[in-house]
């Protein structure tokens, strides 16, 4: 799972077909598309959670549609989807590369649910047994036409799976946080339709 170069097309090509006859790497759902009021933690887990003010009115809120459909939330330099013509739909699979510590690896997840609606637009995802964490993190747009605002919300349940994750859990931590706050600003600008 980790490497310490960069899969090349061949390797990833082989990964992903893996990938696609995976199940979940969790027994339970953890009900993540039903946001805080309902979403279960078990034991060990871990819930994170970020919500931040991207941009105001429809055009701000129809760009950042377009730039989630297009995984411009995870292009941070150190993450990206790597299976980019990926359409967000249940049961595709998505390809995360992350560079961290000298190390590479690439993480697959599966769609579990896809939120489109007027005023909300998103989707969730589960991880499968190739990824190092284990849990469920779905990634959500709202726009408010009271306020005109578009909102980011993201909200993830999670673990280690694989044990240099477990053994580097305060770094691992430390990068997931990171994550969220790279993915909020890059969200801000991708709303923004010159962009």
């Amino acid at each position: 799972m980790f490497s310490l170069r960069s899969p090349s097309l061949e390797e990833f090509a082989s990964q992903l077909a893996k990938a696609q006859a995976l199940d979940f790497s969790y027994d339970a759902p953890f009900n993540s598309e039903m946001g805080l009021t309902h979403i279960q933690v078990p034991t060990g887990f871990v819930l994170d959670h970020t919500r931040s003010i991207i941009g105001r009115g429809t055009v701000d809120f129809d760009a950042a549609k377009q730039a989630l459909r297009a995984w411009k939330h995870f292009d941070l330099g150190w993450v990206e989807v790597l299976n980019r013509d990926s359409k967000l739909k249940v049961g595709e699979v998505v390809a995360v590369k992350a560079h961290a510590l000298g190390l590479w690896s690439v993480n697959f997840s599966r769609i579990l649910y896809v939120i489109d609606e007027p005023d909300r637009f998103g989707y969730g995802y589960g991880t499968t047994p190739m990824h190092v964490e284990r849990g469920e993190e779905r990634f959500l747009l709202e726009y408010d036409p009271d306020r005109e605002t578009v909102s980011y919300d993201l909200l993830a349940v999670s673990q280690p799976a694989h044990w240099l994750a477990k053994l580097v859990n305060p770094y691992t931590r430390m990068r997931q946080r990171m994550f969220a706050s790279e993915s909020h600003r890059c969200m801000r600008v991708q709303s923004k339709p010159n962009n």
